[in-house]
């Protein structure tokens, strides 16, 4: 089976390299190393060294230069929308919770929750229940390590209350 070992970031590769496409949904896109077939049957074994969250728009190289495009594939989810104060206390609340979210220009899309969607109803924020593409934001501690790139294991000192703290 053809392997795919790279993973290129949306709109850094060529798309005239494009053979497949590959739908996948929010938590079928963090992955190391799986057997995968894009939608027009190519077949090949995703072997990555480290383990990468693929994006809407990232391209698997596969070992001949060929690359399958990947797409967030339409799942479950709740778009959130009101007015920009409002979204802001939204964020605020579903970011304490450590929630996936994506943030869009006029609303914020989080994965299908009763309860979160309750709570933000109650907060005054409309819930429209649908199905769409989720890709959420990948965290401000992510940078590259959300596409497999590891910046290792450091501490912070805090000299205000002697603490200290890793990530």
């Amino acid at each position: 089976m053809i392997r795919a070992t790279n993973v290129l970031l949306a709109g850094t590769w060529d798309r005239a390299r494009e053979i497949d496409c590959i739908a996948l949904a929010h938590d079928d896109r963090h992955r190391r190393r799986i057997a995968m077939q894009g939608e027009g049957g190519t077949e090949f074994l995703l072997d990555l060294a480290e383990a990468a969250h693929l994006r809407d728009g990232d391209g698997i190289e596969l070992e001949s230069g060929r690359v399958v495009r990947v797409v967030a594939a339409s799942e479950p989810v709740a778009d959130i929308t009101g007015d920009p104060h409002l979204l802001s206390r939204v964020a605020w609340h579903i970011g304490n919770r450590h929630v996936p979210a994506q943030i869009l220009p006029d609303r914020i899309r989080i994965g299908r929750d009763h309860v979160l969607e309750e709570m933000v109803e109650k907060l005054g924020a409309k819930v429209s229940r649908v199905s769409a593409p989720f890709d959420p934001e990948p965290g401000a501690y992510a940078g590259e390590a959300a596409h497999g790139h590891s910046h290792g294991h450091h501490n912070h000192q805090d000299p205000a209350h002697g603490h200290r703290h890793e990530h």
